[in-house]
C-alpha cells in the first residue's frame, strides 16, 4: 500500500460493500485493491483524499456508539469540486443510476457557485461542485 506524508479519509459504515463500491466508482473513486479486508474498501479519489467503506459489522470492531440512520440524520457535509457544471450534472447524474438518490439537498446556483447532492445507497449525502474563485475577472474575458 502507498504511503501519505498527509492525507485525508473518511470512514463510512455501509450494509452492502459491493453496492456501496459501485457507487463510490460512479462518481470517480477508485478502489485500492491492495487493502487486504474483505469488509473494508479503501476508495482513493486523489492521492491526499479517500474514503473508507466499512461493513457495519466490521465497524462495530472500532466502537460501541450506535451506527445512526444516514437517511434520518446527518453527521457531516462532504463536498467534491468538479471542472464544470457539466461535470457536477454528469456524476450525479451517473451516481444516480447505481442506486444513489439525486439532490437530496437543494440545488445550488450562484454567479460563482453550482451545486448538487447525490445520496448513497446507505443514505450519507454528498455535495458536488463547482466555483469559480474569480467570477468578476472570468466575466470580463
Amino acid at each position: 500500500m502507498k504511503q501519505f506524508r498527509q492525507a485525508v479519509f473518511i470512514s463510512l459504515p455501509v450494509t452492502n460493500l459491493s453496492t456501496s463500491i459501485r457507487f463510490y466508482e460512479a462518481i470517480g473513486f477508485q478502489q485500492n485493491s491492495q487493502f487486504p479486508d474483505p469488509e473494508v474498501a479503501w476508495m482513493d479519489l486523489f492521492d491526499a483524499f479517500s474514503v473508507i467503506l466499512i461493513t457495519h459489522d466490521k465497524w462495530k470492531e472500532f466502537t460501541d456508539r450506535a451506527i445512526p440512520d444516514a437517511k434520518k440524520v446527518a453527521q457531516f457535509g462532504l463536498s467534491i469540486t468538479k471542472e464544470s457544471k457539466a461535470a457536477v450534472n454528469h456524476t450525479v447524474e451517473t451516481a444516480s443510476q447505481v442506486g444513489g438518490k439525486l439532490d437530496p439537498n437543494p440545488i445550488e446556483e450562484f454567479e460563482c457557485m453550482y451545486g448538487r447532492s447525490i445520496e448513497d445507497p446507505d443514505g450519507h449525502i454528498l455535495e458536488l461542485k463547482w466555483i469559480d474563485m474569480h467570477p468578476q475577472m472570468n466575466s470580463n474575458t
